[in-house]
Order: C-alpha cells, then sequence, then structure tokens
C-alpha cells in the first residue's frame, strides 16, 4: 500500500461514521500509563500512530489487548522506563510519555523525537516544564535522560506559547505530583479539555478546562476507568475539503461541530451548504468554491492540520486566495505537487497565494507528510484524469483508510503499488 490512484470529477455522495480521534488518542494513551491497574478505551482508531503506541506501552511492560476500535491497556506490571529509539523515531507525540513516565516511576528516556517533516517543532517547551516541576534532564547519546527520585513537585508554570505537546507534558506530569500544578497560556485543543477529563474519570482533579489556565492538584493515585474517544475534528475537516473539491451531497457522523467553527464557517463562505446536527455534519457542494482567505493559528483559530487540504480546494476555486501559516513553517511543502496539477500558487515566508485553476490535471505526486498527502487526495477528487500519489505511508499515520471512506462516498480511489501506472 505504497501508493494510492485517483480518478477525479466524481461527485461525492453519501454518509460514514468519522473514526476517532488521533490527537486524542494519543495522549490519553500514555495517561493511560500512571495508572497501576486497568483502562479501557474504545473509539481508538486503527492507524499506524495508535499501533506504534501500543508497541511502546507493551516494551515498557503493560499489557495491552485490541479488539475492534476497543483497547485494553493494563498497566499494572510496567518495570521499564526507556522509550525505544524506533518508536520515537517514527511518532514525534512519543515525547509525551517523559512526563507520564516521571510521574509514574521517577524517571525515563527518551531519544530526540521524528515525525513528519514539517517544520522544527523544537521540544524546549517539554522540557522546561519537566525542569520546572523538578525532573533533572541530561542530553546522553541521542536521548533525554529525566530523573525526578524525589518526586516532582507542584508548581505555576508560563508557557511562552501554547503548545499542544507541552500542555500535555505538563497535565500528565502534574498528575500524580505533589502539590497544585498551575499551567498558564495553556493550549486550548479540544484534545486537551479530551486529556483532562479522561484522567479525571481516573481521579485525577483538573480544572480550566477550555480556558489557558490550567490547574492540577496532585493525587497519589488512580484507579481503573473507561473512556470513549471523540471522533477526529481533522479527518472530518478533510473530508469536508473533499466535496468541496468534488462537489455532492455528504453527512459526517461521530462530528463535534462545536469543534470546527471557523472551518465551517469558511466553507460556507466558499459557497458550500452546511448543516450541523448534534454530532453530525452535512455538507453540500454544487459549483466551484469560492476564494478564501485562511489564517492559521492555536484553536480556536483556524487549524493548522487542515491549512492542506484548504490549500487542495482552493487550487480549484473561483479567485486568488490567500493563505498565512502561523504554526509549522513548512507546512507550503504540498505546493509543489498541487503545481504539478496544474495549480497556480505561489508561497513566500508565512503566506500563499492561491489563483484557482480549474480544472486541476492529474499527476504523479508524492506526499510529504500526513495533513499534506492527505490534501493531494482532495486535489485529485477535483481534478480530470488519474492521479497517482506515492510515499503515501504517511497517510495512514493519522487516517484508518482514507481510500475506504471515501470510496464509501462514491469517489474513485484505491491503494496500488508505487511501482504501477
Amino acid at each position: 500500500m505504497a501508493a494510492i490512484q485517483v480518478y477525479g470529477m466524481n461527485p461525492l455522495e453519501g454518509e460514514i461514521s468519522v473514526q476517532g480521534s488521533k490527537n486524542g488518542a494519543l495522549p490519553i494513551m500514555a495517561g493511560a500509563l500512571l495508572h497501576k491497574g486497568t483502562t479501557v478505551l474504545y473509539n481508538v482508531p486503527d492507524i499506524e500512530d495508535t499501533r506504534c503506541m501500543t508497541d511502546i506501552l507493551r516494551e515498557i511492560g503493560c499489557r495491552c489487548e485490541k479488539t475492534g476500535s476497543r483497547l485494553v491497556i493494563d498497566a499494572a506490571f510496567v518495570d521499564r522506563t526507556e522509550v525505544p529509539g524506533k518508536y520515537v523515531k517514527a511518532m514525534r507525540s512519543s515525547i509525551i510519555l517523559l512526563g507520564a513516565l516521571l510521574g509514574r516511576m521517577k524517571e525515563g528516556r527518551c531519544s530526540f523525537p521524528g515525525g513528519c517533516l514539517i517544520g522544527a517543532r523544537p521540544v524546549d517547551l517539554h522540557l522546561m516544564v519537566l525542569e520546572k516541576l523538578g525532573a533533572i534532564i541530561e542530553e546522553e547519546d541521542g536521548q533525554y535522560k529525566a530523573e525526578a527520585f524525589n518526586g516532582l513537585k507542584g508548581c505555576e508554570i508560563e508557557l511562552s506559547y501554547p503548545s499542544v505537546g507541552a500542555t500535555e507534558q505538563a497535565v500528565l506530569a502534574a498528575v500524580l505530583a505533589d502539590g497544585v500544578t498551575v499551567i498558564h497560556n495553556a493550549a486550548k485543543e479540544p484534545e486537551i479539555s479530551q486529556l483532562c477529563h479522561f484522567l479525571n474519570g481516573m481521579g485525577a482533579v483538573i480544572c480550566g478546562m477550555e480556558t489557558e489556565h490550567l490547574m492540577v492538584q496532585g493525587v497519589k493515585r488512580l484507579h481503573d476507568s473507561v473512556w470513549k474517544i471523540e471522533g477526529d475534528r481533522i479527518v472530518a475537516g478533510t473530508y469536508s475539503t473533499a466535496v468541496m473539491a468534488a462537489g455532492g451531497n455528504i453527512s459526517l457522523k461521530e462530528v463535534n461541530t462545536k469543534q470546527l467553527k471557523l472551518p465551517l464557517e469558511l466553507l460556507r463562505k466558499a459557497g458550500a451548504n452546511v448543516r450541523e446536527e448534534e454530532f453530525s455534519l452535512h455538507i453540500s457542494m454544487k459549483d466551484r468554491p469560492k476564494a478564501l482567505s485562511v489564517c492559521t493559528g492555536p484553536y480556536p483559530e483556524f487549524p493548522t492540520d487542515l491549512q492542506s487540504p484548504f490549500m487542495a480546494f482552493l487550487a480549484c476555486a473561483k479567485g486568488e486566495s490567500r493563505i498565512r501559516e502561523q504554526v509549522f513553517e513548512d507546512r507550503f511543502g504540498t505546493a509543489a505537487a498541487l503545481r504539478k496539477m496544474g495549480a497556480d500558487i505561489t508561497c513566500k515566508g508565512k503566506d500563499a497565494w492561491v489563483r484557482g485553476v480549474y480544472p486541476l490535471k492529474g499527476a504523479r505526486v508524492k506526499a510529504l507528510d500526513l495533513r499534506g498527502g492527505a490534501a493531494l487526495a482532495v486535489a485529485a477528487l477535483g481534478a480530470e484524469g488519474k492521479t497517482v500519489i506515492e510515499d503515501c505511508s504517511h497517510i495512514v499515520r493519522g487516517y484508518e483508510d482514507i481510500c475506504r471512506d471515501i470510496n464509501a462516498l462514491g469517489g474513485k480511489i484505491s491503494w496500488m503499488e508505487s511501482d504501477t501506472g
């Protein structure tokens, strides 16, 4: 399954359920490590990143059993504190295990992170919050070695930027710390709130969700719990952009539309008919999209993970769109592949100007990262002829089966071997 082929210009019709949230599931799985017992998770997406996190948990001593979307994690017998390097290089977010390991085991080791090539994404804030809580961190042979043998201590943490990962790191480390931790300028993403509510369901004491100030009262122990992962707002947003490119009328279930307020507003401005119901979303598009002005930023601003899919459908919109990327400096990498399909895109610094061309033309292109790969599938659905997207291993990190889902909506898209034409 190294490549995807798409035959475009087929309007999408139908209804599907959106998978569980990738960015919600990963920190929750890390949080299960804090409890010396059993955690049962439902609606865990079957994607490369959750499989990678499951493998990590097994490597450090957890017993994990996956049946469908149900994952049982028994962390009673954790006896190792090093996250194996091969997993860290594949999945950057595994660094948040450092906070959980410090809280549970008083020490942890983690290799320098890898992940998608969308910018520097330094881990300085991760290390800062752990040191504020009392950890001693050294760099040794390509690893971060963290120790807190006297236990972590509650404190006040001021983040210079509302980093999602650093906020998760601080929360996970503070749950079993001694005293109160207050995180200022915390990220407000829905996945942060979901993590905090999950931990509270295990016996943690956290308040301030959906605000920029989180307070964590450290506790001595947690207890068994059951939790359902919310639907993935980025996957829902991606499939919404697919109907913008191809046209049609689709319904998406298991979607919390409140988490997509700004993207849905922009889709309406672009000409879509958008109807929201409780945990479902209906989108229809009959004409070419209208041009937009898009600017990414921390939640509740426009999500950077949807910037590339929006660029993809705006490539065939009427008029000139402008996109400003303020989160990751290298997230315009997909523009070059879109140009191979006939798109007229100029990138300079944080800005991209997208002058709509209709129709785009099928071509052979490469996926450079997770969301960029999905964006190429979006563009291909609105392009003439056949598009072949190579290096699709990125896509399976975040989408259970993008071909299955789009096919269920009437698209013509399938996996193929990369050396076939």
